[in-house]
């Protein structure tokens, strides 16, 4: 089998190549594309060539290095079966699932690559059940303004910038930047600034969630939503807990719920 490998991550490229090597030793690896241009240069060459090397299968990579690949497609109106490998996840790739063999979702991983090239063989042994060496069957063209629409970066998302807060005759504007975290009191929502000051809000620590930027705010459990710059130190507790030190010092101890801690490191990470 001849297979063509379009992507732009050195690593990636060889992970799959060495992993198509366990799947089958005698997979040959034709050429590997980092870019469209390159990609699109090199389908047409194949054929203009007398010589042209027969391809079974191409694994794609949705973005390359100048672009997006479904514009290889387009350009040299390529038939050839293809594999889709991204990092998308799979809702957004339902759009165009059906046009292709199968996707890989990156990191790749052997049990799914050998799932999809099984897949492949079954598509390829129904197109051509008598043909001792079938051909692959022509892989349908995508819709490709359906997939550039969504896989168009999406219009940034907006966060709350201030909040009004009234206390008695008062009525207080405080910058969102300023608020090092919420917490709740007796059912009670109050926001804590850098400064020490606390004040109460009008919205549940739930809406609160979706009104702050997600980078900057956690919510660790069930009573407390902190921002990345108000902790101080964490430590690793008892029975697998974490506990945080935050500045200003709340009047109360403030741990990561045992269900949160995995996503809580996921956070601090990024």
């Amino acid at each position: 089998m001849n297979v063509v490998i379009l992507e732009d991550e050195r690593l990636t490229a060889q992970r799959l190549e060495s992993l198509l090597k366990k799947y089958d030793p005698a997979i040959k690896v034709v050429v590997t594309l980092p870019s469209v241009e390159k990609a699109v240069d090199w389908f047409l060459q194949q054929e203009e060539s007398e010589q042209a090397v027969p391809v079974d299968l191409v694994f794609m990579d949705i973005h390359l290095q100048d672009g997006l690949a479904f514009r290889v497609i387009e350009q040299v109106r390529l038939t050839k079966p293809i594999i889709f490998t991204t990092a998308f996840d799979e809702y957004l790739l339902q759009a165009f699932k059906v046009n292709s063999i199968d996707y890989l979702l990156k990191p790749l991983n052997y049990e799914e690559l050998a799932a999809a090239i099984d897949k492949f063989k079954s598509l390829r042994q129904q197109y051509n059940p008598v043909a001792a060496e079938p051909a692959a069957p022509p892989a349908p063209a995508p819709d490709l303004d359906a997939l550039l629409r969504m896989l168009a970066p999406p219009k940034e998302a907006t966060y709350k910038e201030r909040f009004m807060v009234t206390v008695g005759p008062k009525i207080w504007s405080v910058e969102t930047n300023e608020i090092a975290y919420f917490f709740l009191d007796e059912r009670i929502p109050f926001l804590v600034t850098k400064a020490g000051t606390n004040l109460p809000v009008e919205y549940s620590l739930d809406k609160l969630t979706q009104l702050l930027d997600p980078k900057q705010y956690f919510r660790v459990n069930r009573q407390c939503l902190v921002s990345l710059p108000a902790i101080r130190s964490i430590t690793a507790y008892s029975a697998g807990k974490l506990k945080l030190e935050l500045e200003p010092k709340p009047r109360f101890e403030v741990f990561v719920s045992g269900d949160r801690i995995t996503d809580f490191k996921e956070w601090l990470g990024k």
